[in-house]
Parts: structure tokens; C-alpha cells; sequence
């Protein structure tokens, strides 16, 4: 039997960040951090600690992926409240370029972003990240690849029409 609790406050903050990065929305990363550690939960006599993370991940990665679907499917209302809250873009120049990338991120096809994120934000391997997207270690460390070309060209596009 694993120790869910002791495994949830280790990786939390990391299933957290992903699913924040994938979604773009802190109250859906929130719901995927919990959802990926209730099923945890059920499969603790199955998980295997030396792979728990990519585990975790792949949880977060297939819930976000639900949600997506799940979202695509949904009509919106007439009068459909937009987000509310304001805006800090322009006051603060840290958080333009958060945002920036932020949306660079969410730009990139979904199966990209998972890899660039998986290396760059919890230090997965190769093997881990194909092992969670279903494909080779080749094809993981070309998808990381492709994903930080793309991520750089974006800004540079970026700084370089701030600059004309």
C-alpha cells in the first residue's frame, strides 16, 4: 500500500504546475490536481514509486485532455459572463511577459506542450515523457525540441514587433 499523503504533498505542487501550464486556468489546474490524486488513490496497491511522477502526469495530462473534450462539446449561454477579473498585463512588465509565454505555450499542439513541459518544469526523462505520451524517446526528444524552436521563434517575433 502506497502512502497517497506522503506522495501527494512530494508531487502536488508539480502535477499542480503542469496542469496550470497545459490549461492556462488555475481553477482547472486545481480540480486536475485533486481528480489525478483521487485516482491515485484507487490504484495504490498498483503504483510503482520509481514512477510515480510520470504516472501522476499522465493522469493530469489524460484529465486536461477530458476537459478539453468535454468543453468543445459545451454551447455557451447568451450572456455568457467573460472572465472578470482585470487585467495586470499593463501595469507589470513580468507578468506581460508571463503572459506571453503563457499563451506561446497554449499556441503549441497539445501533445508538444505535455513534452516541453514534462522536461523543462519536473525534469523527466526522455524515456518518462515518451512512456507518458505513448511514443518513442526519439519521438519525445523531437517533440521537446520542436516545442522550444517554436517557443523561441514566438518570441523573438514578439520582442522584435515591440521593437519596430
Amino acid at each position: 500500500m502506497t502512502d497517497v499523503e506522503a506522495l501527494y504533498r512530494q508531487h502536488a505542487p508539480a502535477v499542480f504546475r503542469f496542469a496550470l501550464s497545459l490549461s492556462g486556468s488555475r481553477a482547472a489546474a486545481e480540480d486536475i490536481t485533486s481528480e489525478t490524486f483521487v485516482r491515485l488513490w484507487t490504484a495504490r496497491d498498483r503504483v510503482d514509486l520509481a514512477t510515480v511522477l510520470g504516472y501522476l502526469l499522465t493522469i493530469a495530462r489524460h484529465l486536461y485532455l477530458q476537459g478539453v473534450a468535454r468543453e468543445s462539446r459545451r454551447t455557451p449561454l447568451e450572456g455568457d459572463p467573460a472572465d472578470g477579473r482585470p487585467s495586470h498585463g499593463a501595469a507589470v512588465e513580468v507578468r506581460s511577459e508571463l503572459d506571453a509565454v503563457l499563451a506561446d505555450l497554449q499556441s503549441l499542439p497539445e501533445p508538444d506542450r505535455a513534452a516541453v513541459l514534462m522536461r523543462a518544469h519536473d525534469s523527466l526523462s526522455y524515456d518518462e515523457i515518451a512512456a507518458a505520451l505513448g511514443v518513442s524517446a526519439g519521438a519525445a526528444k523531437v517533440r521537446v525540441h520542436r516545442a522550444r524552436q517554436r517557443l523561441a521563434a514566438l518570441r523573438r517575433a514578439r520582442n522584435q514587433g515591440e521593437t519596430s
